[in-house]
């Protein structure tokens, strides 16, 4: 699976990037058949306790899966939104008839 990063107005962290890479890595290999991953980190500059917003929008057969979370760091808007995406993909796996 190919994952693509993005950073918008928040400054590059490569220990965010293998956090989440690590993260995607597990979801690819329970999931074999993701193609690609984009995910998006960007900062809410209006929210007070929260603000720090994580967007993971992944390509697979049929219609892609989208997930965002806004909690107050980015390795729990991560946490959190692999954990929407999780619960999306058992659902589609579900669905999926072997041919």
């Amino acid at each position: 699976m190919t994952v693509n990063i993005q950073y918008v107005d928040v400054d590059v962290s490569e220990a965010l990037s293998t956090y989440t890479n690590g993260k995607l890595e597990k979801l690819s290999n329970k999931y074999e058949f993701l193609i690609n991953a984009q995910v998006y980190f960007k900062k809410e500059e209006n929210e007070h306790d929260k603000g720090k917003i994580c967007n993971i929008e992944l390509s697979l057969p049929g219609p892609r899966i989208f997930a965002t979370s806004n909690e107050k760091n980015y390795e729990m808007a991560v946490k959190e939104t692999i954990n929407d995406i999780e619960r999306q993909l058992k659902k589609r796996k579900q669905v999926f008839k072997p041919y």
